[in-house]
């Protein structure tokens, strides 16, 4: 495997995004459908998985619109929803220490799984996990 240390260009020398260097759309549903397949099956993933209801239809939409933008793309969660206000939409839910860390563990798992290379998904990793502890409310 070819790890580069830089995203790589585009035609005009200038780095391309993380979701161009990801793959885009296709790449980014593949890990978002991965990361909810993992939630759903793996028994390390058991107090992440009750968080989130009996269907994870909904927060699969969302979160794939999410990661669009975040990475870099399509901004489709924000002209379906608004600002995506994270904290504020995370609150009603316990998040804790337990649940970050499940969270953080599955994502990295997906992101592995469906072959983010790994410069990108190391810088990734550390982005989700700021992210993820700044939800926490427990």
């Amino acid at each position: 495997m070819n790890i580069q240390e830089q995203p790589p260009k585009n035609v005009q020398g200038q780095p391309v995004t993380p979701f161009e260097w990801m793959g885009g759309e296709t790449k980014v549903k593949d890990m978002v459908n991965r990361f909810y397949d993992l939630m759903d099956l793996e028994p390390g993933y058991t107090a992440l998985r009750s968080s989130h209801g009996d269907s994870l239809d909904n927060a699969r939409e969302r979160l794939f619109y999410f990661l669009c933008g975040w990475l870099g793309g399509p901004n489709y969660y924000a002209e379906k929803f608004g600002h995506p206000m994270l904290r504020a939409r995370h609150l009603p839910f316990s998040i804790g220490i337990q649940e970050r860390d499940q969270w953080v563990a599955c994502m990295t798992q997906a992101m592995v799984d469906t072959d983010v290379p790994q410069v990108l998904r190391k810088r990734l990793e550390q982005s989700f996990f700021q992210t993820a502890d700044h939800m926490r409310n427990q």
